[in-house]
């Protein structure tokens, strides 16, 4: 088991940014919509993005198109479904503060994600304050996060390379792969997941993996992967915690 009490202290970030006009933060949604995560997505081949809006009792997802944004639900637990899972007044408010948020945030892109990849770059150097750069004046936006610090672990120090990739199955499971030299990892040593019970993760090493080979036993590898895994698929990094904030700010959550 992981000791999840080793964790780095938290840290502040501060954003200046673009952010334009917020034709969504002039809108005011249900008050049960007032629970609301969101996310957004980018396909620079495609040069098309997605937002997310999801609520414990259901979810909305826009995807960009030729003609603006198209929309579909999904139940609380994920299944999508054809109708919405809110009554129409609601799900009307929804929609179409949704699709202002998606499309001020579409015409954004790509430089608002590329200034808040570097700023999250700065984070990483030690720096807590990050100004994007504008050719004319306009008017720009102060964003400020706090970012969970990671859990404090050791560099791989068996033989070989590793690297970690998502597998298919439930509770979002990762698997460790590993080589004997510098050459790309592609050998299941051990498997990761996070228990739905308390969100904490879970290993299991691989049967018939030649711990002598891999040069550090089971039972070290698998608290190192679930530090892994909790650094890497669980604490949101600065760069997720930014876009998160920032999509609040378009849609005047924050």
């Amino acid at each position: 088991m992981t000791d999840l009490s080793l964790r780095l202290p938290n840290t502040r970030l501060r954003a200046v940014l673009n952010l334009g006009v917020k034709h969504a933060a002039a809108r005011t949604l249900p008050a049960r919509f007032a629970d609301v995560e969101l996310f957004a997505d980018w396909d620079d081949d495609e040069r098309t993005s997605a937002l997310f809006v999801e609520f414990e009792h259901g979810q909305l997802h826009l995807e960009s198109a030729a003609d603006g944004f198209n929309h579909h639900f999904h139940s609380g637990n994920g299944d999508q479904r054809d109708t919405s899972p809110w009554p129409p007044a609601d799900t009307t408010a929804l929609v179409e503060w949704a699709t202002l948020l998606a499309t001020d945030f579409h015409a954004l892109l790509p430089d608002l994600l590329d200034d808040i990849s570097q700023a999250a770059a700065w984070h990483d150097e030690g720096f807590d304050l990050y100004v994007c750069e504008v050719e004319d004046p306009v008017q720009l936006d102060l964003v400020e996060i706090e970012v969970e610090g990671e859990l404090m672990t050791l560099p791989w120090l068996g033989a070989g390379t590793v690297t970690n990739d998502h597998i298919d199955g439930d509770n979002h499971p990762i698997a460790l792969l590993w080589s004997p030299d510098e050459s790309d990892p592609d050998q299941p040593i051990a498997e990761a997941w996070l228990d739905p019970k308390d969100e904490t993760p879970r290993s299991r090493a691989i049967p018939g993996v030649d711990w002598e080979a891999i040069g550090m036993p089971a039972d070290e590898v698998l608290p190192w992967l679930e530090g892994i895994y909790l650094n890497h698929h669980v604490i949101p990094d600065a760069e997720g915690t930014l876009l998160t904030a920032v999509l609040e700010r378009l849609g005047g959550l924050s």
